[in-house]
């Protein structure tokens, strides 16, 4: 038995399993959406949000805070932010004990709900998913700051996700820098020929020797059965979704960006997808990216979809329009299971973007 002070495991403050009392508090709300009405999927209109209130947020009437607005990545929902990994406390929890020990500035932190049936949205306005980027901007903003003692400004105001969310949190601010004057990124898909690509020929040959070369086929066999149950069914469903984000057309007919039967590219609809890609977006957003007071990027030096390598490209192709002043960071991990870097960007957003 491990005796006192020789630096046993019993010294480690031990992981509650079940949930904390907050410091703060969270206010669970639902949005009718207007603009997500008759979206092409038929998913709900009607969305949930959590907004979380730091410590001492009703002592003071009169004072207002940085706003930090926390986007998931693909096939997130609202809900999965309670879970847990082994012997760790969840975001919400970590989020709570940084503010309730002092260690940053409070913030109102806004946990909003963009899922689709197709996994995600990747927080864009698409005629084959809907209008994400306008529910984002256009009424989470708005029903936030109507509600609460938010900062509204768009220098006081952020967004941060990881992976799909990362994407998210870096071209926002790129589209809408009148709303958002910072954001996190951790992984998010960036440098599309390394994240994307790859998974070009797992897709067509898994269509080929299972489906029939046929994404239909897929589907349907996709929906009646337990999701993520047959090999590659994360490529097939991230690819699809990717495209019904990036190359649909007005009617909303999805291109991939491959042929079916052998992987090789489209060039048209490759390049579709590139002029979404946050590294070649930054040339032309340059003033909307310069007016941001808070840029945090970082990602695994063992990421899986090489977003590593977007992240560093990214943060490249911020300091050749002159905008150097970035926390930027590798740290040793894969794509999973960095949800311990979460705090540190809020942290580093709230002291930039604080009234």
């Amino acid at each position: 038995m491990t005796g006192l002070g020789d630096g046993g495991p019993h010294e480690v403050p031990p992981a509650r399993p079940w949930s904390i009392p907050f410091a703060g508090r969270f206010e669970a709300g639902l949005i009718d959406s207007k603009v997500l009405q008759g979206n092409p999927l038929g998913d709900p209109s009607e969305r949930p949000i959590w907004v979380y209130l730091p410590p001492g947020y009703d002592d003071d009437q009169k004072r207002r805070y940085p706003t930090i607005y926390e986007i998931q990545g693909l096939t997130g929902q609202l809900d999965m932010w309670r879970n847990r990994t082994a012997f760790s406390r969840n975001f919400p929890e970590e989020l709570d004990e940084m503010f309730a020990r002092g260690e940053s500035p409070p913030a109102i932190v806004v946990f909003a709900d963009c899922w689709t049936s197709l996994g995600g949205s990747q927080f864009l306005d698409s005629p084959a998913t809907g209008r994400y980027h306008s529910f984002l901007c256009e009424e989470v903003v708005p029903w936030v700051d109507a509600r609460y003692r938010t900062a509204p400004a768009a220098a006081h105001r952020g967004i941060a996700g990881k992976s799909s969310g990362g994407y998210g949190a870096m071209v926002t601010p790129m589209l809408r820098p009148d709303l958002f004057g910072g954001l996190a990124t951790h992984a998010g898909d960036a440098l599309f020929e390394m994240c994307y690509l790859p998974e070009f020929p797992v897709c067509a040959r898994t269509l080929r020797d299972s489906y029939e070369g046929s994404y239909d086929r897929f589907w349907e066999d996709f929906r009646k059965r337990p999701p993520m149950s047959r090999p590659h069914d994360a490529e097939l469903m991230n690819q699809y979704c990717m495209a019904a984000c990036y190359s649909a057309d007005p009617d909303g007919t999805v291109h991939l960006p491959f042929e079916l039967a052998t992987g090789r590219l489209v060039p048209e609809v490759w390049e579709r997808w590139l002029a979404w890609d946050p590294v070649r977006m930054v040339p032309g957003h340059a003033d909307a990216l310069r007016s941001l007071k808070a840029i945090y990027i970082d990602a695994g030096t063992r990421d899986e979809f090489w977003l590593d390598l977007g992240a560093d490209a990214f943060r490249r192709g911020l300091a050749n329009i002159g905008v150097t002043d970035v926390f930027f960071e590798f740290f040793d991990a894969g794509h999973g299971g960095i949800g311990y870097r979460y705090p540190g960007a809020v942290k580093y957003l709230a002291e930039r973007l604080s009234p």
